[in-house]
């Protein structure tokens, strides 16, 4: 029998890995590493000792470094290959945009009919954050986001509403911390059996909604401390030598924000929460 010649690749061809296609590193891309599943935006691009490594960042603010090897990350689930952005060939897919929470935006969508469900802000500087960040996934999803002058309030506003399965309720509050006033509020409105657990309040640690702007965004090196008994903003315009004029240093802090990157995690994760409750299938 005469023998067959092979070659020295055994490997059917269906197992061999295909190239990637290359991808440019231009900041602001989300992309996950295939190894670790570490998932975030890219800040910057460096050339090493040892080749280009890239630099992620993820919706918590952690920052890790990887090697920018071929087939490395994955983006929208398709194996790429990151290269740096001079060294992009000019035919490189185009990486979908995103919206200020980092969700991939949908150009030309229009706003979906509103939900019977709500989302309740307490406090207008904290409606006006949630709208800047969030604005273009909530109005997609058919979400309304309401005024709540004051969680003294919720009682009233979740009785006029009347939750139900088909009309969930979220609710964020500021401060809500054990054995406050407002988690004793929050927790008799969320135990209260006519509403099925179709009410979810949730809230951030910050005695305001400033507070949940990281101050490198805002351009300070720190949030002050204020003396109990003072206002707690015209404290900080106060020691941060600002007007003492409440709303025009909150105009500047909010024209500091551009995606949920310049946000604590501890307020980004309430409101992805919220979002969540009231489009609950």
């Amino acid at each position: 029998m005469r023998s067959r010649q092979y070659g020295p690749d055994l490997t059917p061809p269906w197992k061999k890995n295909r190239p990637a296609p290359e991808v440019a590193a231009e900041p602001g891309l989300v992309v996950e590493e295939a190894a670790t599943g570490f998932c975030g935006a890219v800040i910057r691009c460096e050339k090493t000792a040892r080749g280009p490594v890239v630099t992620l960042e993820d919706r918590f603010g952690k920052h890790r470094v990887f090697p920018m090897e071929p087939r490395g990350f994955l983006l929208e689930g398709r194996t790429v290959t990151l290269v740096r952005p001079a060294a992009a060939a000019a035919a490189a897919p185009r990486r979908p945009a995103r919206t200020a929470s980092g969700s991939v935006a949908v150009p030309g969508a229009r706003a979906r009919v509103a939900r019977a469900g709500r989302i309740y802000v307490e406090g207008r500087h904290d409606a006006e954050l949630v709208e800047r960040v969030w604005g273009d996934d909530l109005r997609i999803e058919g979400v309304v986001v309401e005024y709540l002058e004051g969680i003294d309030d919720l009682p009233a506003v979740v009785r006029e509403f009347e939750p139900s399965a088909d009309a969930r309720l979220g609710v964020l509050v500021d401060h809500l911390v054990p054995g406050s006033k407002e988690s004793r509020i929050a927790d008799e409105v969320m135990g209260d059996p006519a509403w099925g657990g179709h009410v979810l309040v949730v809230g951030h640690p910050y005695i305001d909604i400033w507070e949940a702007v990281k101050p490198a965004s805002a351009g300070i090196p720190a949030w002050p401390s204020v003396p109990r008994g003072q206002d707690w903003k015209t404290g900080v315009c106060r020691a941060l030598g600002w007007p003492e004029n409440t709303g025009a240093a909150w105009q500047r802090i909010l024209s500091s924000v551009h995606s949920f990157r310049d946000l604590e995690p501890e307020l980004l994760g309430r409101v992805e929460e919220l979002i969540d409750h009231v489009t609950a299938p």
